[in-house]
């Protein structure tokens, strides 16, 4: 166990994450990576798409010795943090698998239609590469200097905190439409089946998350 100032709370280590919600940390968000952080029981270096620059944050912030840390725990992949998704508009299929699974509603479309990425709202944390059952996203390179760091353009511009509040705008319809799909199912006007699908879907691309690599990731 890790110690952690009294003084610090969740909310103060959350800020300083870059709110990708890639799971890259090995927890389900941000908000539970820095839950972890103040409970002791997770390092600083589980950050990729933050960078040096979060990683000597949160030290500061936990008063850890980041010189005796490595850049990056062994277990944590790399983040291509200066890509976003493209949709092949010509292979979509309209299946609408990615919608549920991009933390800042970034992708617009809808069921049987062809959907489209905004880039601006994209974090590239690439779970909708991995929900595609057509393989029809990529990730597309932004034009940025060799130096560019996500945690200090999100720090300078305050866009992390607009992809919290859009990741937990997220949360929020989704939890509404899983509230509404049970009571369906309850009513009648919904079959089990349907609704353990769609949670046995969510299953299935979040355990593909975990176990991903960025071998073939475009650099």
């Amino acid at each position: 166990m890790l110690a952690v100032p009294h003084s610090v709370g969740i909310d103060s280590i959350d800020a300083l994450l870059p709110q990708t919600q890639c799971q890259r940390c090995g927890y389900a968000d941000c908000r539970d990576y820095a839950a972890s952080l103040h409970a002791g029981e997770a390092e600083i270096n589980r950050c990729p798409p933050g960078g040096e620059a979060t990683r000597v944050a949160l030290g500061e912030l936990l008063q850890r010795d980041v010189s005796a840390i490595p850049a990056l725990a062994d277990d944590v992949d790399a983040y291509a943090a200066e890509h976003v998704a493209l949709i092949d508009e010509t292979a979509c299929i309209g299946c609408a698998k990615c919608l549920p699974v991009c933390p800042t509603d970034a992708i617009v479309g809808a069921a049987k239609r062809i959907h489209t990425v905004i880039a601006e709202a994209c974090t590239g944390c690439e779970l909708c590469i991995i929900a595609c059952p057509v393989d029809c996203i990529s990730l597309r390179a932004l034009q940025t200097p060799a130096n560019w760091n996500y945690a200090t353009l999100a720090a300078r511009t305050g866009q992390s905190m607009q992809l919290r509040d859009a990741y937990t705008a997220h949360k929020s319809r989704y939890a509404l439409r899983a509230e509404e799909g049970l009571s369906a199912m309850i009513s009648g006007t919904a079959s089990t089946e349907s609704v353990t699908d769609k949670k046995a879907l969510l299953a299935e691309i979040l355990a593909k998350a975990k176990t991903r690599t960025t071998k073939d990731l475009p650099r």
